[in-house]
């Protein structure tokens, strides 16, 4: 017998409240009621307490369907859609750095290789599969996040004395950071398109729950601590996936 979570992550596959995006399901085990969140985009999260069965969010869904088409069409004014097209230029303002970004058909390979040396990513292989080509992108981003997010994210452990296990660098659609009950962090690579102000936020954000796994009032205490700008951060934050370009997917 299906798990409610199994049902649900099945259903979030399958189901969309609308024309354009689809929508995800993300299981909270601080989530109290059903919730839905548009991103500007179109893309739309459905956050659900554990053990919600698929009907509920499906009724639920159903009921504001209204409202998503409503702030879907608000979000379209303020920004218009842009075409895909496979970057030849990468600029990553959370470390200050820019690569170019080179394609080097092989007719006979199957997949595609990247290499970077010298601020140039070479992609290799089946080039003219624009999928193969985004995913190898990925996977240089999620490498290069580790890399540069790792000792960051050590430092500020140390300066707020909250420490945690592991450092997972992911391709989240719909959150920047997350913290485990278990101490292991998760980094979305896209941070590295925003401001190191953003990072740095963020990163402190998460390491607070290592103390207070909520967003209770001694929570937002603790994170004043360390960034007495939470609350400007945090509203920029929540607006930033703008600034991830298209080719990314992540619309």
């Amino acid at each position: 017998m299906q798990t409610a979570a199994k049902q649900l992550a099945l259903f979030s596959e399958t189901e969309e409240p609308g024309d354009g995006s689809g929508f995800s399901v993300r299981i909270s085990g601080r989530a109290r009621r059903l919730s839905i969140k548009v991103y500007p985009r179109g893309r739309v999260e459905v956050v659900v307490p554990r053990r919600t069965r698929p009907h509920e969010v499906q009724n639920f869904v159903a009921e504001h369907r209204e409202w998503i088409a409503d702030a879907r069409a608000s979000f379209a004014r303020q920004h218009a859609p842009e075409p895909f097209a496979l970057p030849g230029l990468i600029e990553l303002p959370s470390i200050e750095q820019r690569y170019r970004v080179s394609y080097e058909r092989q007719r006979a390979a199957k997949a595609v290789r990247y290499r970077c040396r010298n601020n140039l990513v070479l992609l290799s292989g089946r080039t003219s599969d624009e999928r193969k080509c985004v995913a190898a992108l990925k996977r240089w981003l999620a490498a290069l996040a580790k890399d540069e997010f790792a000792p960051r994210l050590q430092a500020l452990a140390a300066l707020t004395g909250n420490p945690y296990q592991r450092l997972q660098v992911r391709g989240q659609r719909t959150c920047w950071g997350s913290h485990s009950s278990s101490g292991t962090i998760s980094i979305n690579y896209c941070l590295l398109f925003l401001e190191p102000a953003l990072v740095r936020y963020l990163m402190i954000h998460e390491l607070c729950h290592a103390r207070h796994m909520n967003h209770s009032r001694r929570y937002w205490r603790l994170v004043a601590e360390f960034e007495p700008d939470y609350r400007r951060l945090d509203k920029q934050l929540s607006e930033a996936w703008r600034q991830v370009p298209v080719w990314l997917g992540f619309n």
